[in-house]
């Protein structure tokens, strides 16, 4: 397919000076009001196919972050790069050298200014991209293709970047990803510091549970957080994994929920229960060392029935939740009854006396003022005790036809007839969080 490419937001500006900040209580000086919600109105176009549709330099709503010391400014952050699917088990990567990375965005009124990047580097200072892995070291599974129908070459540290934590203690970045899972811990400039994963191909000789690596295909690790005494990550899968097949799962509402403890490696694990078969996880921040918000949705796009619609944040607490880690680490992970805690039942898991973590719902995204047309809330942080903030997943603007056909077309948002753009909602809370 011809087209013409335009990487004008690909250059890396210098990454912003990164402050300490232990509670979300970032301090407002000027006694400004958030608006009800800021859009990226100013997306350069990063490259337009031979039809017409449009490439655009957003992508920005795979996770974000508060600035710390800085309340009116976000870290936001891309997923792989632009893609859309192709046909058997294609998928089409347009810029193929997309460098995955961070922005720093400014609030202005209703508008969220670009002010810098932070591009995702290996541990010898070269760029990252989001090309898949190779296999058995976090591979999807996909082909990838670029424009042209032609194949493109695997990259054994891509990286589909999901979930973004900001160390308190030392201003670094921690990075999940939906390929491996991965996480990756990155300094300040955005260079690999600790590549961490099931498979023993990281570095630092860390691992992830060995269970883990049985995600869904690119449905890996899609949330992570830090506890605010930058002791531990949590993460959280983003649907089932498919363990032990994908045919046992099918009827499965268990995410596992992990517990890193940066100190020392080791791990725990926990259930979290999704509403339906139809909804996952797609942000997880937290609030103290037990207690979180995770966001859940549904894939849909919104503007039509809301009461058909799965848009929700909620608070869980894991204090009191069982531990369904695996001692001896093996690949199935702990047993109950012969079966694997992903495909237990609503019955079997009060059988075999698994608490999973509570939730408790902190708010419908989809009662926002003015209301919320988007398919995909993945971004969520907590403003201050009274307020969070979510944003939206663009997919830079662009989708693959309803029957793939390894061609693009532009995202239109069916209840405003206009490209989807990322857009940061401020939600103030009816109950404070603490």
């Amino acid at each position: 397919m011809n087209h013409t490419l335009r990487l004008a937001l690909l250059t890396t500006l210098s990454a912003s000076t990164i402050f300490s900040c232990t509670d979300h209580n970032i301090e407002n000086p000027g006694g400004g009001n958030y608006p009800a919600k800021a859009t990226f109105k100013t997306a350069p176009v990063l490259s337009t196919t031979s039809t017409g549709a449009k490439v655009y330099g957003s992508g920005y709503g795979s996770s974000m972050a508060q600035v710390p010391g800085e309340w009116d400014s976000f870290y936001l952050m891309t997923d792989r790069g632009p893609n859309v699917d192709g046909t058997n088990e294609a998928k089409i990567f347009p810029i193929p050298e997309f460098n995955p990375h961070i922005a720093k965005f400014r609030l202005v009124g209703d508008e969220l200014v670009y002010q810098s990047s932070v591009e995702f580097k290996n541990a010898a200072g070269m760029k990252l991209t989001g090309r898949p892995n190779l296999p058995g070291e976090g591979n999807a599974g996909e082909t990838a293709l670029d424009f042209t129908g032609a194949p493109i070459a695997n990259d054994p540290e891509g990286i589909d970047c999901e979930g973004l934590a900001v160390d308190p203690t030392d201003g670094t970045f921690w990075v999940s990803d939906e390929y491996g899972p991965h996480i990756v811990h990155f300094d300040k400039s955005g260079k690999t510091i600790e590549r961490i994963n099931p498979f023993g191909t990281g570095t630092g000789g860390r691992k992830l549970p060995k269970v883990l690596a049985r995600r869904r295909p690119n449905r890996g690790m899609e949330g992570l957080t830090i506890t605010p005494d930058g002791k531990f990550l949590v993460g959280m899968m983003q649907s089932p994994i498919y363990n032990p097949t994908k045919a046992k799962v099918a009827n499965s509402r268990v995410l596992r929920l992990v517990v890193f403890n940066i100190a020392s490696g080791e791990t725990k694990q926990y259930a979290f229960l999704t509403e339906s078969i139809k909804t996952l996880s797609s942000e997880i921040v937290a609030i103290t060392g037990n207690t979180f918000l995770v966001l859940e949705r549904d894939q849909d796009y919104a503007g039509g029935n809301p009461a058909s619609l799965v848009k929700r944040v909620y608070k869980i607490d894991i204090s009191a939740a069982t531990d369904i880690s695996d001692p001896e680490n093996k690949e199935s992970g702990l047993l109950f009854g012969g079966k694997t805690v992903d495909e237990l039942t609503d019955a079997e898991i009060t059988s075999n006396n698994i608490k999973p973590v509570t939730k408790e719902l902190v708010a419908d995204i989809l009662a926002v003022p003015g209301g919320y047309a988007h398919d995909k809330a993945e971004g969520l942080a907590i403003i201050n005790n009274n307020m969070i903030a979510v944003v939206n997943d663009d997919d830079f603007g662009i989708v693959s036809p309803a029957t793939p056909n390894n061609t693009i077309i532009q995202k239109i948002l069916p209840s405003t007839m206009l490209t989807d753009q990322n857009v940061i909602y401020f939600i103030p809370l009816s109950k404070g969080l603490k």
